[in-house]
């Protein structure tokens, strides 16, 4: 049980640290709408989305009223579409993404994930179809989001499957040109991707998950910060058991928050996810936290080592308020979506080699980067390469969402506004990749996969 002081202190987080419920995310299996005709697949899935989270936004916000808890998102993650179309003779799947869409509209969710594909070792046909059909389906549809698995530890790296997807990146920015490359935030390239991710874009519903389940995702970036205010100077030790105490109550909070919505709606609670989401708001950002231990400015050397011990950090103070912890869970650095980090990039002290060295010790990889718009197909797939290499060696997930922003470049900037913020334009290595790219095949799997 909480005492007054923690109860006091948790109020405090929530009306002046920006502490918050970032997502509650309902994961939806459709493993039974799967039909030889496409158009009747589709029906089974509007059906079956809108029977099951038809009440999800309306219980999301009865909660927040009860308990004074701001939930910024509610979405839908859902089985991977190419797993089910494939049934189905249809020759792309972007009325598949339509549907969703419609769905998701119909119920007044923010986002739903699930357009995507588990391409670690190889293309089924029908995983071809839906990787075609991603920029038309992102660029067609408002609420949709996209996520392709291209490698594992214990698979390795599909070459093939990275090579398209740097192709497929750089067709959805093209494709909304207009609206600064919108789609490719839409879509996110993994390694090693979990099946109960409850965070857009990467969130989907896997085969080894139930038929319903409710999984949240919190934050608290703020409340982090300002506790560490309280032991400027003190040795790590006391800033590692610090966070630890952070992340204990506000991981309470979401599961909390988990508990009440999957009883109201009648499914079975899923996962807390820990990890740390920033949001374009003062007040609110991972880089804060790394400067308030120490560094300048966020990508200084020490960065690496500040952000390892908060992702840590974050994990153990997690594990003990929740018994079912999952997801991504630990702290994200997404670009555009982080104040400090912006601001870090503007300043010269972070760049996009020093992003992928720290993104071996965080939750999740290169996150909301605006690239040059003349940026290669070739060198995208490469920047996912590396990525998912760290991925596969260190047993963790890893991901890349970038966007090529058509008609800028190094010195401009993208403004998305909302939660996707304004990113600057960062810069890429001028030299080439694409001999490395073209040669295709697998990247086997490295030696420490070998456990069993």
């Amino acid at each position: 049980m909480l005492n007054t002081y923690e109860i006091m202190e948790t109020i405090r987080m929530l009306e002046e640290e920006k502490l918050d419920i970032r997502t509650v995310t309902m994961g939806i299996s459709l493993s039974d709408c799967a039909d030889g005709d496409g158009e009747r697949a589709r029906e089974k899935i509007y059906n079956k989305i809108v029977n099951y989270a038809g009440d999800l936004v309306k219980v999301a916000e009865e909660i927040e009223i009860k308990y004074d808890i701001p939930i910024i998102n509610k979405r839908i993650s859902v089985t991977p579409i190419s797993l089910i179309a494939a049934a189905c003779e249809d020759k792309d799947y972007i009325e598949f993404a339509k549907t969703l869409d419609q769905a998701a509209k119909e119920v007044g969710v923010d986002f739903i994930g699930g357009f995507s594909a588990l391409v670690h070792k190889g293309m089924t046909a029908a995983d071809k179809k839906l990787i075609n059909s991603i920029p038309e389906a992102l660029a067609q549809t408002e609420r949709v989001c996209s996520s392709v698995n291209i490698g594992t530890t214990r698979a390795g790296l599909n070459m093939d499957a990275v090579a398209q997807m740097g192709r497929i990146v750089k067709e959805c920015a093209e494709l909304t040109a207009d609206n600064g490359g919108v789609a490719a935030s839409k879509l996110v390239v993994f390694a090693n991707a979990p099946e109960d991710n409850p965070f857009m874009a990467g969130a989907f519903h896997g085969v080894g998950e139930g038929e319903c389940m409710i999984n949240v995702g919190i934050s608290g970036p703020g409340a982090v910060k300002a506790a560490l205010t309280k032991v400027k100077g003190e040795p790590f030790d006391q800033v590692a058991e610090t966070i630890k105490k952070t992340a204990f109550k506000i991981t309470r909070m979401g599961q909390l928050v988990a508990k009440e919505a999957s009883e109201k709606l009648g499914v079975t609670a899923g996962i807390v996810d820990l990890s740390l989401a920033p949001t374009p708001a003062v007040g609110d950002s991972v880089a804060r936290i790394l400067e308030e231990m120490g560094v300048e400015v966020a990508g200084a050397h020490g960065t690496t080592a500040a952000l390892a011990l908060l992702n840590d950090a974050v994990k153990k103070g997690g594990v003990m308020a929740s018994s079912h912890v999952g997801g991504l869970s630990g702290a994200f650095i997404p670009v555009s979506e982080d104040a400090g980090m912006i601001e870090a990039v503007e300043k010269g002290a972070l760049s996009l080699e020093k992003l992928e060295a720290m993104t071996a010790v965080c939750s999740v990889g290169l996150d909301m980067i605006a690239l040059p718009g003349k940026t290669t197909a070739a060198t995208i797939s490469a920047i996912i390469a590396d990525e998912a290499a760290i991925g596969m060696v260190n047993h963790k997930t890893t991901a890349v969402r970038v966007i090529p922003v058509p008609g800028k470049d190094v010195g401009e900037e993208v403004v998305y506004g909302g939660l996707f913020g304004r990113a600057p334009i960062m810069k890429v290595s001028e030299f080439s990749s694409i001999d490395f790219i073209a040669r295709g095949g697998r990247i086997p799997a490295p030696l420490q996969s070998l456990k069993n």
